[in-house]
């Protein structure tokens, strides 16, 4: 029997410039748009900041402004859409794929949730040039303190989801 990944990314991992794989035990079943909801949902300062500050110099190299997450909910993608500033590539239920390409580099992010109620979010890039390389120095292990952040706000969120239902 095959085993299928949970996730997919750009290319295999021994060929991708920066890989990362995070996870979170939720408390309930949701889908990985509802995961993407719950984590883009509020963008506090220090985000804000971060978004502002990752323009202002990407802008210099000729790379376009994202501006960061609107907080929009989103019910429904389908492949072709946007989420914010990524191209959804493949959504499914259990498994939401968006990419962000330019010159410098391409950037995969895959949100999983496996039938044990675990979110996995893999993010992969291949740089093409130095200033994608420079560009992920201080992204790559920021990168990694934010995705841990959204994955406590997405557990957080449905522990109080799941109080408050019980209360009632």
């Amino acid at each position: 029997m095959a085993f299928t990944s949970p996730v997919r990314t750009l290319r295999k991992v021994s060929e991708l410039d920066y890989h990362d794989s995070r996870s979170v035990q939720l408390p309930a079943q949701i889908t990985a748009l509802e995961a993407w909801n719950l984590m883009t949902a509020e963008q506090g300062m220090p985000m804000r900041l971060a978004f502002r500050t990752r323009d202002a110099i990407s802008s210099l190299f000729g790379v376009k402004r994202i501006g960061g997450f609107s907080g929009t909910r989103r019910e429904t993608v389908e492949a072709g859409d946007y989420l914010d500033f990524f191209l959804v590539e493949h959504s499914a239920p259990q498994m939401l794929v968006l990419t962000e390409r330019d010159r410098h580099l391409d950037v995969m992010i895959c949100l999983s949730i496996t039938t044990d109620h675990v979110l996995l979010v893999t993010s992969s890039v291949v740089t093409h040039n130095a200033y994608g390389r420079l560009y992920m120095v201080p992204v790559g292990p920021a990168h990694k303190l934010i995705v841990n952040s959204y994955l406590r706000q997405v557990k957080r969120k449905l522990m109080q989801g799941a109080t408050k239902s019980e209360s009632q």
